[in-house]
């Protein structure tokens, strides 16, 4: 096969013969014969046992199949089937590598094997057409290694349960064609190279023996070993390649064109290849080196590509994101976990940046459990100045001591809200904060919830500390909560969602409901304190005083302690509260600077000033400067300078105003304590039987439902729970009183309901349908033409294959509400239509659309509702806050609640504002004291006018046919303003009227302005 050139004598002396023709063709014959022989034995013997058991099958039990079934053949047949089986587990157990024994084998194996390579490339160094004699001290070596390969071949061959494909398994190609040469040597008395390079192919096994000897223990060190492992293995075998051929030359031209070529040189001119780079001085001559070249050249971009950065990448990345975090002296930084993702690290990013820009000196420190992608990357190289990400894990006392977690101002923890298991979400975030409290006590955790009955597990911890500022942002709470206050309050949500978002956007608006639509949205809620000269004066003093001299909407203050150390936040509170000293005021501006006016002010010096600019800091006493702390949070309405002075266009078409009142609505009836809860907070009853709730289609005449508010659901027995209960507690403040409860219909699948039912059966006037919202039918059972407000809720968390998916039933069942029009028989003039269904009534039709909310996960899906619009001049494309549809408050998304946990962070009284305005006026620092009384020994009579009498009610207002129709002048909004708050304390906060005229709105839709 390969010719032999005569060599000199002295070549026999170093022990070395010249290998004819007939002895290389021996040994590689030898490889070939044996794979190809045992791999025709096997599909023979495959071929026989399909024949034998297909014929066994077809002749049934004959005479053979009788005496091979006979009681004494089938024990024994039986029992050696049972060795057999013991016997193959045992090998088994062996070669996983899952004992002892079996680990020690599996090392025992990759040593040989790289023994037996090294002995290849000692061996190597010899001409390849010369042939070792056993003078060759290398030999009984290899012929021993190559022994104990074939007796672990045959354990290897014995457990194998397809004998075929064993054959063509990787590991046993390397062995067929290195281990019969080796025997073959033996008989010769001499050996050859061949073939043996292959042995190169066992270092593929090196990850696995890494593993067993515990040296990787991290995904990324097992990658690395792996790439490196495959380089290693295709560089040595096609080095030995290349050295066999080139040096042998081409058989047909019997070795003419070959070359003295080192393996040292061939693995050169494999590396070479490899990158691509071909210097030249070490070529391939013959025709079968150069035909292997060009297929490896091909294969060697992948491998270079692919292979090599990525193991530079893996080592770069090692280094660049396993090191700690240096903490700065001065410097001040956050650590960030949980879910660090591209979409909610940029959500994050633009939330907390846009809160002071240009004076952001907190460094943010991410903390990822695996490395960032390519795109994460990118974001945090455009904001370089500010970030810094580590790799590891919150649960891991190591990786908090690289990031320095007790030197942080805080800890922030993001949760997944579009996670399919929301309880595992929780769970996994509530043992980062148990891991960082125990790490470090004092650290500030400011955590993400999703669903309202896992943050109870929080305060449980012994270390957590609402006075340190830790925090809970519960999405479900907060979400439902939202809704549910735009049920009772139509367009308040759309008001409430506009203090927490904002649009750098910029838009030309087309009509005028547009314009000042989009001036609202220059607004935000800031905290400040309050000037010393405010002290001893009412809170509705302060606040006409604000809003008539500096154009600021006061709207809550915060108490000095009351019980047990908690600083009330109140809301509007009466006239015999009384300010003090450094009393911390709750505003809604446009910019710090604005609400700074507040705490300059001066008696003596600003009394007689009636331009809010020129209000600053005087110079006739000393103001000791205190921090002031902000919250940038949108809100969407008529810019408050303009108020004063602006004539009210079309007001008698647009007669609703938001008025929360500290003192309850006058002729309210009194509360009757013993059906509130206990904590006075909330409307309470005995447990109601699920089957007492529950309503047939056909007994619609028995409940003829009217002003009520319904509610559908998308769920099913599988479902994650979303917490009814949170939208059922506003609908249930004691602040109303039980006459003024609105009736709670579901609309949904029965087995989702029930397992709901345990948290809402203690709350009042609560009826379920089983059925689907999809179905006009079912909406007409439950009166849905008298309802006051519909709430389409979004479906529990689904794995949707695209986000536009996510809100498919929310949006059909939207579109079907929607379409349906109501004849309105009864309506008078005497009738505000704001009491039910006033938005999307049509004089000229007599028709009405059924008032809806509904909720997207997806705020692009905006686009999908617009359609029902029914206005000219609507934006589309825009945003969902940019939205005709969020304007006059029929669509709300959760989208927004990112940006609270930079709010919190900052300024932790406005989350407080927000949980107290959305939740029924229970925040989760109020709820702690509370049920700290109850340990206290505070009579619950205390604790009861505390939470329940004192709290504000949010009530929409008719100008006239309501107390506020006695207020006179009211041509602007701040005539209405201080008439209401002087004549009868109510605190008007915005007008809910016609958006446009009814030529450009012909169903008389209202918006938040």
């Amino acid at each position: 096969m390969f010719q032999f050139r005569p060599q000199n004598g002295s070549g026999e002396d170093m022990g070395k013969t010249s290998c004819t023709i007939e002895i290389q063709a021996a040994f590689i014959l030898s490889s070939f014969v044996t794979f190809f022989s045992g791999l025709l034995i096997l599909f023979f013997s495959r071929l026989c046992w399909r024949a034998l058991k297909k014929w066994r099958d077809i002749k049934g039990a004959g005479l053979l199949l009788g005496l091979v079934l006979s009681h004494s053949f089938g024990d024994r047949h039986l029992k050696r089937h049972h060795f057999h089986g013991v016997f193959r587990d045992r090998i088994e157990m062996l070669l996983s590598a899952q004992t002892f024994v079996g680990q020690v084998l599996v090392i025992l194996v990759f040593v040989l094997s790289i023994g037996s390579l090294i002995i290849y490339f000692i061996n190597s160094t010899d001409p390849v057409r010369s042939c070792s004699s056993y003078q060759d001290k290398t030999i009984p070596i290899d012929l021993t290694f190559n022994a104990f390969f074939s007796f672990y071949f045959g354990l290897r061959f014995l457990a194998a349960d397809d004998k075929v494909k064993f054959w063509w398994q990787m590991n046993s190609i390397v062995d067929i064609f290195t281990i019969p040469p080796t025997f073959i040597s033996y008989y010769l008395k001499s050996n050859w190279l061949g073939l043996r390079f292959l042995r190169a192919l066992r270092l593929l096994e090196l990850p696995q023996i890494l593993q067993i000897l515990r040296a990787t223990r991290t995904s990324n060190s097992v990658k690395f070993s792996k790439l490196l492992a495959i380089v290693l293995s295709t560089w040595f075998t096609a080095a030995g390649f290349i050295h066999l051929v080139e040096n042998s030359g081409d058989p047909w031209l019997k070795g003419r064109n070959s070359q003295n070529i080192s393996y040292f040189e061939s693995i050169y001119l494999v590396m070479a290849t490899t990158s691509t780079v071909g210097f030249g001085d070490v070529v391939a001559k013959t025709a079968l080196g150069r035909t292997f070249i060009m297929f490896f050249t091909l294969g060697s971009l992948i491998l270079f590509a692919n292979y090599v950065p990525e193991m530079v990448e893996l080592f770069a990345n090692k280094r660049k994101y396993t090191s700690s975090y240096g903490v700065l002296k001065g410097k001040k930084f956050i650590v960030v976990c949980g879910n660090i993702t591209v979409d909610s690290v940029a959500a994050f990013l633009r939330n907390f940046l846009r809160h002071k820009s240009g004076e952001i000196n907190t460094e943010i420190v991410f903390l990822g459990e695996a490395p960032p992608s390519l795109e994460l990357e990118t974001i945090f190289k455009c904001y370089m100045a500010y970030t810094t990400f580590v790799s590891g894990s919150a649960l891991k006392w190591e990786d908090l001591r690289r990031v320095a977690v007790e030197s942080a101002e805080a800890c922030l923890i993001i949760a997944n809200p579009f996670c399919s298991d929301l309880h595992a979400e929780d769970t996994s975030n509530i043992m980062r904060v148990l891991s960082i409290k125990n790490y470090h006590p004092q650290t500030r955790v400011i955590i993400q919830i999703l669903q309202s009955h896992n943050k109870v597990f929080l305060p449980k911890i012994p270390t957590w500390s609402w006075i340190g500022g830790d925090n809970i942002i519960c999405f479900a709470e907060l979400t439902l909560g939202f809704i549910s206050q735009g049920c009772l309050v139509p367009g308040l949500c759309t008001f409430l969602t506009s203090l927490f978002v904002e649009q750098n956007r910029k838009i030309s608006p087309k009509w005028p409901w547009q314009k000042y639509f989009f001036n609202g949205l220059k607004n935000k809620i800031l905290t400040q304190r309050l000037s010393d000269d405010f002290a001893g004066m009412s809170f509705p003093e302060v606040s006409r005083l604000c809003f008539v001299k500096m154009h600021l909407l006061l709207i809550a203050i915060e108490q000095k302690p009351t019980v047990h150390g908690y600083c009330g936040l109140v809301l509007n509170p009466s006239a015999q509260v009384k300010l003090h000293k450094n009393t911390l005021g709750f505003f809604i501006a446009e910019s710090a600077k604005e609400v700074r006016r507040a705490f300059f002010y001066c008696t003596s010096c600003h009394s007689d000033v009636h331009v809010p600019e020129l209000i600053e800091e005087c110079s006739c006493k000393h103001k000791s400067h205190r921090f002031t702390t902000g919250a940038t949070v949108a809100v969407k309405r008529n810019s408050l300078k303009e108020f004063p002075g602006t004539e009210r266009q079309n007001f008698q078409e647009s007669p609703l105003n938001f008025s929360p009142d500290a003192k309850t609505f006058p002729h309210e009836v009194q509360q009757d304590f013993s059906q509130l809860d206990s904590t006075g907070m909330f409307h309470w009853c005995k447990a109601t039987a699920l089957e007492n709730v529950i309503l047939k289609r056909s007994d619609k005449s028995k409940h003829e439902f009217q002003n009520h508010v319904v509610a559908c659901i998308f769920g099913d027995a599988h479902s994650t729970l979303m917490g009814l209960r949170n939208f059922v507690m506003p609908l249930r403040a004691s602040n109303y009183t039980r006459q003024e409860l609105k009736d709670i219909v579901f609309i949904g699948s029965l087995d989702y309901l029930q397992r709901e039912w345990r948290f809402l059966r203690n709350f009042p006037q609560i009826y379920i349908l089983p059925g689907s919202a999809l179905y006009s039918g079912d909406l007409h059972a439950v009166n849905i033409e008298e309802c006051s407000m519909c709430a389409v809720l979004s479906s529990p968390s689904k794995s949707a294959s695209s986000p536009t998916l996510a809100d498919t039933d929310t949006i059909m069942a939207t579109l079907a509400i929607g379409s349906l029009k109501i004849r309105c028989h009864t309506q008078t003039t005497s009738e505000p239509q704001s009491s039910r269904g006033c938005n999307g009534y049509s004089e000229k039709s007599g028709y009405r659309r059924i008032p809806i909310l509904t909720e997207l996960k997806n705020p692009s899906n905006v686009h999908f509702i617009e359609q029902l619009g029914g206005m000219e001049g609507d934006l589309s494309g825009t945003s969902l806050h940019l939205s005709t549809s969020f304007a006059t408050g029929t669509v709300f998304s959760g989208s927004f609640l990112d940006s609270l946990l930079a709010t919190a962070f900052y300024n932790y009284h406005v989350l407080e504002l927000l949980q107290m305005l959305v939740t029924g006026g229970i925040s989760s620092q109020l709820e702690h004291h509370l049920d700290k009384d109850k340990f206290s020994g505070v009579p619950k009579s205390y604790s009861t006018i505390l939470s329940g009498t004192t709290r504000c009610k949010l009530g929409l207002l008719s100008l006239n046919q309501t107390i506020l129709s006695d207020i006179q002048p009211r041509k602007t909004f701040g005539q209405l303003f201080c008439g209401s708050l002087d004549s009868i304390g109510i605190l008007c906060l915005g007008l809910y009227r016609m958006m446009d005229e009814e030529e450009r709105n012909p169903e008389r839709k209202r918006g938040v302005h």
